[in-house]
């Protein structure tokens, strides 16, 4: 288990960046790694942050993660193999489909409230 902590800082022009802190002692640089298809991710920089104990983490995104469908990344604290984290990217169809069905789902989610709320209204009135 890592008491570090891996929280989003921004995702801009191809590069994923995230703040992780909890590093122990003055300037002690910890040891990231960050997986996509179970292979590390290269050009992953780590630099000082603004306070003691604070990294920011860099992430260039890999040209064969730009494609359709789901890509997954996975941080880990490389000494303990502890999980910090993951980012994932979804492009193309699979995007939009899966957009529309979540709203269709919670259209339908909506309507049964709805009948349901004017039944007890009825019922109760």
């Amino acid at each position: 288990m890592s008491d570090l902590t891996l929280t989003k800082i921004r995702f801009r022009n191809g590069i994923w960046e995230g703040l992780i802190s909890n590093a122990s002692g003055t300037g002690a640089r910890p040891d990231i790694s960050v997986m996509f298809r179970d292979q590390p991710v290269p050009g992953v920089e780590l630099h000082e942050g603004e306070a003691t104990g604070e990294w920011i983490l860099q992430v260039p995104i890999p040209a064969e993660a730009i494609a359709d469908g789901v890509q997954s990344f996975v941080v880990f604290d490389a000494p303990s193999s502890s999980r910090l984290g993951d980012f994932t990217l979804i492009a193309g169809d699979v995007a939009s489909d899966d957009l529309r069905a979540e709203v269709e789902l919670l259209r339908a989610e909506l309507d049964m409230l709805k009948r349901a709320f004017r039944r007890h209204c009825q019922e109760t009135g």
